[in-house]
């Protein structure tokens, strides 16, 4: 993809699932990936495959809810880069499987601060980043979030997505450009979670989905 040559992409929740698989799928395009996730050993590893594929990235182990740690990250991107052209917003808190009668407070709280209050930030704080190169941001959706013992995730991926709607909707003249992606069921960590049962061999693999989601953003 020669449109990806020298673009800059912040992709968020990149260690592992459809994040790495997408961040790969830039790399190869010519992108430079600014991996950002909790998980170091994750990191170190899609570090790995991109040099292996001749692409660059620069990793950045962060949990997303630290309020100075994404103020500093978006600071860097500026300074370095002048902004980013695509930002890729994969992260997700999940949590125990309850009953919406029995949702540990400390669980919710979780989930509301990485799915929620870290979404409206990174929204906030990469806004000038995507403006200053006319980039696109891209929200992934989770049509089957609502069903039985998923209220803590459910609820808040739903308000996570609430959030990106209304910031679509009002930058839809002005940019930056935000766009939804529905992923097909892919055997990830957090699809095992609920629906433990399941045959992953059934479900799409994060590659497939993430070239995808390439194809949503270079519309």
């Amino acid at each position: 993809m020669t449109e990806l040559q020298g673009r800059i992409a912040l992709v968020t929740g990149a260690s592992r699932g459809l994040g790495y698989a997408t961040a790969m799928e830039l790399a190869r395009g010519g992108a430079h990936i600014i991996a950002v996730a909790r998980t170091v050993g994750g990191l170190e590893d899609l570090a790995d495959s991109v040099d292996s594929a001749g692409g660059s990235s620069t990793l950045v182990p962060l949990d997303i809810t630290d309020d100075g740690g994404v103020q500093r990250m978006c600071l860097a991107i500026h300074e370095r880069w002048g902004g980013c052209d695509f930002w890729v917003h994969t992260a997700i808190q999940d949590s125990p499987l309850s009953s919406a009668a029995s949702i540990a407070p400390k669980d919710l709280d979780k989930a509301v601060a990485a799915n929620v209050t870290a979404a409206s930030r990174l929204i906030r704080m990469v806004t000038p980043l995507l403006v200053a190169k006319g980039g696109t941001a891209v929200y992934c959706r989770d049509d089957n979030a609502v069903g039985k013992f998923s209220g803590s995730y459910g609820a808040t991926k739903a308000a996570q997505t609430s959030l990106f709607e209304s910031w679509s909707a009002e930058t839809s003249q002005t940019g930056p450009r935000v766009v939804s992606f529905s992923p097909n069921p892919m055997p990830t960590a957090l699809r095992a979670r609920f629906y433990p049962g399941e045959n992953p061999a059934l479900l799409s693999p994060a590659s497939d989905e993430a070239k995808r989601l390439l194809a949503t953003v270079m519309v």
